[in-house]
């Protein structure tokens, strides 16, 4: 039995290495997980039995990568690695990270020591003992024992916004390899329209070059050495512009990416794509990381409404101090020297203080609706953010099965179009057809050949973009292998916990690629290498 070949067309270079036909599709149904063998470095396949939250559903590289050249786990790898806009997310969380111990410090006893030296520079004239000079030191201890629930759900509140924070950062991952995936196969895309184009001004060129000769020998009138002649004009203008749209594409690639695109290699089958739209909703629901981040930050507002409501209760804290005065021997005036007055003293002190609201002008009330207020917004963004994930998910469900129809009429048309143009030029040649016959059935295989690679192009993004609307299209379903993931909990874990304030981190030091020194892409399409 044939082997059905995998991926998007990129020219006829790669058609012809690969040994692909036209027609060949991309099927996006194939639910696959990768595991490399680690004696051989083979890639093996495995059969998943079922959709789950938390499926590893692996790309995996259905064709050998030749050398020097890119396949979309590179470029995958490279983005996680490399991209400003994830490290920045990733510091962003960090920095949500902090609320936790910020808001647990409330809670923590406070330990505070003042010194002081007062050179007294006039005294009152009735007080013949007033010290010249005091030295004066100080330390105190005061440990919170109860503040009516507020540091308890601030504590619970900044946990909560942490739980939101990563799941932002799963929504961040899987944004940016959306972004990947399209600007990859965009550059698939623009370099097989480069090709189809290329290949067309080719065949016009010859068209051009038989039509002066028949012409030459008066079988052609100047009409149609003339339409000849336009078409090709057209046709170099498509070029052109094709090129263009090329450079483009690669330039937004290496944005992402971080690195110009080297013979991007067919992209492997899509994993864990569902069956139903239902199928699809549910999964989303249960793990669109938006939708989990927008019900966390509903949960926080409610420990917010909690903690400004203690404001109203009773605040009970234990104090001890120490104090130590030193006058320097001045202390007594003329008598100092007699010894009739103790030079410096220590002091002591410990207690319970409780402070007990009376009255405030209705603060609290205010802050506690203000808080509920906020929190009945959370809600309705929560609401939103739902429904916003039930019709991404449907409407890119509805846009993946859409294409396989959209390929199979491509195809169509291609097989129809190439068939008519040989017809054309069969009949041409017995004096049946005109030159603007066979030019206008080039043209037309043409746009169905564009139409074919764009609709192969687009089959690909819209089956990722509703893996990524499903919540299965982040770092720990792709099965990357450039190195460990990334978990925001190892650095949460490393500060929720610190209490010394002179705790630090080395100086932060950007981690991204720069891309100022990248050499402007060019539009030619990347030879298939050997």
């Amino acid at each position: 039995m044939k082997q059905k070949r995998t991926g998007v067309l990129s020219g006829p270079a790669l058609i012809e290495k690969y040994g692909w036909r036209e027609g060949d599709r991309a099927p996006l149904k194939s639910l696959l997980s990768a595991n490399r063998d680690r004696a051989t470095g083979n890639l093996m396949l495995r059969q998943y039995s079922s959709l789950k939250p938390a499926l590893l559903a692996g790309l995996v590289a259905a064709l050998p990568a030749p050398l020097l050249a890119d396949d979309l786990r590179d470029a995958l790898n490279a983005a996680y690695a490399t991209n400003p806009s994830l490290q920045g997310a990733r510091a962003q969380q960090r920095a949500t990270d902090e609320t936790v111990p910020i808001a647990r410090a409330a809670g923590l006893p406070s330990l505070q020591g003042a010194s002081s030296y007062t050179e007294f520079l006039k005294n009152s004239a009735n007080n013949f003992t007033s010290p010249d000079r005091a030295f004066d030191s100080s330390l105190q201890l005061s440990v919170p024992v109860y503040s009516g629930g507020g540091v308890k759900n601030s504590v619970l509140a900044a946990e909560t916004r942490v739980k939101a924070g990563q799941a932002d950062l799963r929504g961040a991952e899987s944004g940016i390899f959306s972004r990947v995936v399209a600007s990859y196969m965009d550059v698939i895309l623009a370099e097989a329209v480069v090709g189809l184009n290329r290949n067309n001004v080719e065949v016009l060129t010859v068209n051009l070059r038989a039509t002066r000769d028949r012409f030459e020998i008066g079988d052609l009138t100047r009409t149609d050495v003339a339409q000849s002649q336009a078409r090709l004009a057209l046709a170099q203008g498509d070029l052109r512009s094709a090129q263009s749209s090329l450079i483009a594409a690669r330039e937004f690639y290496l944005s992402i990416v971080g690195k110009p695109p080297v013979a991007l290699q067919p992209p492997p089958p899509l994993a864990g794509l569902p069956d139903t739209p239902a199928e699809a909703t549910q999964i989303a629901l249960d793990n669109n990381p938006d939708l989990i981040a927008a019900r966390q930050r509903s949960t926080a507002a409610g420990f917010d409404v909690k903690a400004v409501s203690a404001s109203r209760l009773p605040r009970i804290s234990v104090f001890t101090g120490l104090g130590y005065t030193d006058y320097l021997g001045t202390l007594g005036g003329t008598a100092a020297g007699t010894g009739a007055f103790t030079q410096s003293q220590t002091t002591a002190q410990a207690g319970i203080r409780a402070s007990i609201p009376m009255f405030q002008g209705g603060l609290p009330a205010a802050q506690r609706r203000q808080a509920q207020a906020r929190e009945n917004a959370t809600m309705e963004q929560e609401i939103a953010i739902e429904r916003e994930v039930i019709a991404t998910v449907r409407a890119a469900f509805a846009s993946w099965q859409a294409t396989d129809e959209i390929i199979a009429s491509s195809q169509s048309a291609v097989d129809a179009a190439t068939l008519s143009l040989e017809g054309v030029r069969a009949e041409n040649s017995v004096g049946n057809r005109t030159i603007l016959d066979i030019l206008d059935a080039e043209r037309e295989l043409l746009q169905a050949q564009t139409r074919l690679v764009t609709a192969r192009r687009n089959a690909y993004v819209a089956g990722f973009s509703l893996l990524s609307a499903m919540g299965m299209a982040e770092a720990r379903d792709l099965g990357l292998d450039g190195g460990p993931l990334y978990d925001p909990d190892v650095n949460y874990q490393r500060v929720r916990g610190k209490v010394f304030d002179w705790d630090s981190d080395p100086a932060p030091v950007a981690k991204s690629t720069r891309t100022v020194d990248s050499a402007p892409q060019d539009g030619a399409p990347s030879d298939v290498p050997e």
